[in-house]
């Protein structure tokens, strides 16, 4: 079986805690309770590296969920330039964790260059399928 929804947002700060509402939604939706809140946490990141670092001003990103086959993925996707990269934060830096945090968390990530901008993809194996 496999499940897909989507739903767009505007580039406000206020779009992590509304993206981490959609995932939770979702999930319960779909009746997965497995990894809710690691799953939840990746995709608010995701949300906050777009609207911070990768939506340009006036546009919205993406956000897609899709279940299928044992496993779950939160894709981000926005418009704007550039390529995220996950790294190891500074001890001291009190910025700089949100993709080292869902790398962490997730068993899978990639990120996708796209004609117009990235798409940033976590996935998770889920034991209940």
């Amino acid at each position: 079986m496999s499940l897909s929804r989507q739903q767009r947002f505007s580039r406000a700060r206020i779009s992590a805690r509304a993206v981490r509402q959609f995932v939770g939604d979702t999930l319960a939706e779909w009746g997965l309770s497995e990894r809710r809140d690691d799953i939840r946490l990746c995709a608010s990141e995701l949300a906050a590296n777009a609207v911070l670092h990768g939506v340009p001003l006036g546009r919205e990103f993406s956000v897609r969920l899709t279940r299928e086959e044992g496993e779950l993925w939160i894709e981000v996707r926005d418009s704007g330039p550039g390529c995220p990269a996950p790294r190891q934060p500074d001890s001291e830096a009190q910025r700089g964790r949100g993709l080292w945090m869902v790398t962490a968390l997730s068993d899978k990530f990639e990120i996708r260059d796209e004609a117009f901008g990235k798409t940033v993809r976590a996935g998770f194996k889920l034991l209940c399928d």
